[in-house]
């Protein structure tokens, strides 16, 4: 089956869903979750991509739930912080968020007390991310060759930001850096935002991160050197792809949302119902086709099954690129 033919489905069933869950309520079900706002906290700064697509996620699934899902930014530690402060709210359905999927490199690495196994209850995963290397289109680089070359010719002199250390854009980066051959200087930041706006400020050279650039690529204000998926975008179908490229590097980091653990099976139900119709709008799916994030759904139990699969590839990761290390540099 095409993914074209993947997402109709799932848009379809999930939309008949829809229809099921907003039906008047009878005594009983008024008097059941949600009574009151619910709390989503979204682990990176206002403006970026994430942001944007959980604020339209969000909005949404409120509308299934019947009560306002208040998105709050937490950013910090590369994403690290907001997961935390959700964790640790009371597992009663009123705190949730989005989980990066770094948790399962980070948690690995000491530099979080998160057991992304055992301490999150995955309500699903929603859609994935397109990254990308993009400079100012008046750099010097035309081509992810010339890029390179100017690696190589001088270590470490070419800068580029990211959404912070360890996280999926620095790790992408470390990986194709390691494939090139070639040394860049890192400069993290707190979310994708604030390093976009460095780029188009010239304090750094170059930008890895998710398609926050895409609107300034358009404009002509950045050039997108290569993104990082199996295969070109939709937007972009014209930049090709690291592995087209002659780096065998492929980055998604899918986006996704969970609650603490311990959570009541008729709430986590709830969520999961509400958020897998929402995850269907055309609200949702609206925000990630501005941004050419492709959909990615898996309810919770599947998203759970993702989460642990991927903890296994960080294990192997983090000794092929010794992100011990790069982590104790900062």
């Amino acid at each position: 089956m095409t993914f074209a033919l993947q997402r109709r489905d799932f848009l379809r069933g999930a939309a008949s869903l829809g229809a099921t869950l907003v039906l008047p309520a009878g005594p009983a079900l008024a008097a059941e979750f949600p009574e009151r706002p619910i709390t989503f906290i979204c682990p990176w700064p206002a403006g970026g991509t994430a942001d944007a697509t959980m604020r339209a996620l969000c909005s949404a699934a409120a509308k299934v739930l019947g009560q306002t899902v208040v998105v709050e930014n937490k950013a910090g530690a590369s994403g690290m912080l907001g997961l935390k402060a959700m964790v640790s709210a009371k597992p009663d359905g009123y705190t949730i968020g989005q989980v990066p999927i770094s948790v399962t490199r980070f948690s690995q690495l000491g530099s979080v007390q998160i057991d992304p196994l055992k301490d999150l209850t995955y309500l699903a995963r929603t859609s994935g991310q397109t990254f990308g290397i993009a400079v100012r289109s008046e750099a010097p680089w035309k081509t992810l060759k010339e890029f390179v070359a100017a690696a190589k010719a001088q270590p470490g002199r070419i800068t580029y930001g990211s959404a912070g250390i360890g996280g999926a854009t620095h790790v992408g980066m470390e990986e194709f850096a390691h494939a090139a051959g070639a040394q860049f200087n890192h400069i993290p930041y707190k979310g994708g935002a604030p390093a976009l706006q460095d780029l188009l400020g010239g304090q750094v050279d170059a930008l890895a991160d998710s398609s926050s650039w895409a609107p300034h690529v358009k404009a002509g204000k950045l050039r997108l050197l290569a993104t990082w998926g199996e295969k070109r975008t939709q937007d972009f179908p014209d930049t090709p792809t690291l592995r087209e490229q002659g780096f065998d590097v492929v980055v998604d980091a899918p986006n996704g949302i969970a609650a603490p653990k311990g959570l009541d099976p008729a709430v986590e139900k709830r969520l999961r119902d509400a958020f897998r119709v929402a995850a269907a709008s055309p609200e949702f799916t609206g925000a990630c086709d501005k941004i050419d994030a492709p959909l990615m759904y898996l309810d919770g139990p599947d998203y759970a099954q993702y989460i642990a699969a991927m903890f296994r590839r960080e294990t192997a990761l983090i000794e092929r690129l010794k992100l011990r290390d790069l982590m104790a540099k900062g």
